[in-house]
C-alpha cells in the first residue's frame, strides 16, 4: 500500500481509503466485517463514513468492528466521518451545518463509533442558511475539545471551499485539511476550479465514487440493462430518492458514446497489464495531482480485493495521457473552456 500525507497535515494515510456507504444496507454486517478485515490486512488506514450512511448503521457497524480489534489495530486506524448532511429521517433541525445540529451529529457519531476522538470530521455539504462562521467555529471548538483531530469539507464548490479556508485563516480557527468530492475518469469537472482551490490551500482531495458508480468497472455494456444491487439497476427496484441520486450523478454517463470509447481504452490497458479495468481507473485517480485518498466503495470483500489490485499499478506517462485525453470533460463555456485555458497558461 502506498502512503501519502493527508493534505498539509503531516498525517500519513493510505492512498486507498475504505468507503462504507453500503454498510448496513446492501452490505450486511457480517460481510462488512470481512471487508474491514481485508482492508486492514491490505495495509489500509483510512475508513470513511458518515452519520447519513444507512441512517447511522454504517457507523455502528464500524464501532462494533473496532471494539473487537486488538489495541494496535485500533490505534493505527484513521476514522473519517461527516455530519450536517441530509438523512432520510431528518427533521427541520436535524440537518444542516448549525452548531445545534453538528453538536448532535458529532456526539451521536462518537457514540456509534465507540471512540473519544474522530480523526477527520467533515461538514458533509454546504449549508446556504447557516452563517459560515458558525460552522467553522463549531469545527474549531470540536478540535480544541479533543473530540476531533482535524476538520474537513465535503461536496463544496470552489468559492465555498476558498471562503471557508479564508475565514479559518482570518479568525485563527482550525484550518480544514481535506475536501471530499466526486472524482473519476467520468467526472473531471472539479478540475476546472475546485481542484485548483484545494491545491492552492494545501487541502488533500478525497475522491469518492472513483469508479463512477461502478460504470468504470467494465461490467456494463451500452446495450445491457444491469440488475440486482447495482447502482444502475432498473428503476422499479429502487426508491424515488435513490433514483434521483443515480440520475443526478451517473446515468448521463451511460448514454454518451465517449464513455464506451474510454472503457475500450481502459480495457486495452488492463489486458496489457493482466489486470482489471477498475484497477486501471483507480490507479489513474490515485496518480492525479492533489489526491490524498481514493475512497473505495464496495459491497463485499471480493470487490475490495479486486479494487486493491490498483495498489501495484503505476501507469506510464503514455497510459496516463491516453486516459486523460479520452476522458476530457465536455467543452465548457465561459469562464472555463478555451477562455479559462488562456488564463491558466501564459505559453511559457
Amino acid at each position: 500500500m502506498k502512503y501519502v500525507p493527508l493534505g498539509a497535515s503531516g498525517l500519513g494515510t493510505s492512498i486507498y481509503a475504505l468507503g462504507t456507504a453500503t454498510f448496513g444496507g446492501s452490505t450486511d454486517e457480517a460481510e462488512a466485517m470481512k471487508v474491514l478485515d481485508a482492508f486492514v490486512e491490505a495495509g489500509g488506514l483510512l475508513i470513511d463514513t458518515a452519520d447519513a450512511y444507512t441512517d447511522g448503521r454504517a457507523e455502528a457497524i464500524i464501532g462494533r468492528w473496532l471494539h473487537n480489534q486488538r489495541a494496535h489495530v485500533r490505534e493505527r486506524m484513521l476514522l473519517s466521518t461527516k455530519g450536517g448532511g441530509y438523512t432520510t429521517t431528518a427533521t427541520l433541525n436535524r440537518w444542516g451545518n448549525t452548531r445545534h445540529n453538528l453538536t448532535r451529529a458529532l456526539e451521536t457519531s462518537l457514540r456509534r463509533l465507540g471512540v473519544d476522538c474522530i480523526t477527520l470530521y467533515q461538514a458533509h455539504t454546504w449549508d446556504p442558511l447557516t452563517p459560515l462562521e458558525e460552522t467553522m467555529r463549531f469545527l474549531d471548538d470540536a478540535v480544541h475539545a479533543g473530540k476531533v483531530r482535524y476538520a474537513g469539507l465535503s461536496n463544496y464548490t470552489g468559492w465555498q471551499l476558498q471562503k471557508s479556508v479564508d475565514l479559518a485563516d482570518t479568525r485563527a480557527l482550525a484550518r480544514p485539511i481535506t475536501y471530499q468530492a466526486q472524482y473519476s475518469l467520468l467526472c473531471r469537472e472539479i478540475e476546472w476550479e475546485i481542484v485548483e482551490a484545494g491545491r492552492a490551500n494545501g487541502l488533500g482531495l478525497l475522491a469518492w465514487s472513483p469508479l463512477s458508480g461502478g460504470l468504470l468497472s467494465g461490467k456494463y455494456a451500452p446495450d445491457a440493462t444491469p440488475s440486482g444491487p447495482a447502482r444502475f439497476a432498473d428503476r422499479a427496484e429502487r426508491g424515488k430518492m435513490h433514483d434521483a441520486y443515480v440520475d443526478a450523478l451517473y446515468r448521463g454517463h451511460a448514454t454518451r458514446e465517449g464513455t464506451w470509447q474510454l472503457l475500450k481504452i481502459l480495457g486495452e490497458i488492463a489486458a496489457a497489464r493482466n489486470t482489471t479495468t477498475a484497477a486501471v481507473a483507480l490507479a489513474w485517480v490515485a496518480a492525479r495531482p492533489g489526491v490524498s485518498g481514493v475512497v473505495l466503495g464496495v459491497r463485499n470483500s471480493r470487490q475490495l480485493t479486486d479494487n486493491l489490485q490498483a495498489r501495484s499499478i503505476t501507469l506510464s506517462d503514455d497510459e496516463m495521457e491516453r486516459l486523460t485525453e479520452a476522458s476530457a470533460p465536455r467543452p465548457a463555456g465561459y469562464p472555463y473552456g478555451s477562455f479559462g485555458a488562456m488564463q491558466r497558461s501564459r505559453g511559457i
